[in-house]
């Protein structure tokens, strides 16, 4: 579905945790989830440290949208190179 939308001229971010697979499939901006029973949180963690944790994987789903890339890109929380974090609320 990705892959239609951005044919339509609509950029998508593919956020997942099982990334090998989403490389397979084909969209162009993957963005690697936390785990795979939480790919956008971590239940574990206190209630600021898990919304800063969906900040920044936001952050990193919007940085992957704003890329214009013609390769695969992925993007990963630890990866210093994506930039466009968001800005505190």
């Amino acid at each position: 579905m990705a892959k239609e939308f951005e044919r339509a001229g609509l950029p998508t971010a593919f956020i997942t945790t099982i990334v090998p697979l989403a490389q397979n499939i084909g969209p162009n901006r993957i963005v690697a989830g936390q785990a795979v029973p939480h790919p956008l949180g971590e239940p574990s963690l206190g209630s600021a440290a898990e919304k800063e944790l969906r900040r920044r994987l936001v952050g990193r789903a919007l940085a992957a949208l704003q890329a214009d890339s013609p390769d695969q890109l992925v993007l990963r929380l630890d990866d210093p190179s994506a930039s466009a974090e968001l800005a505190p609320a």
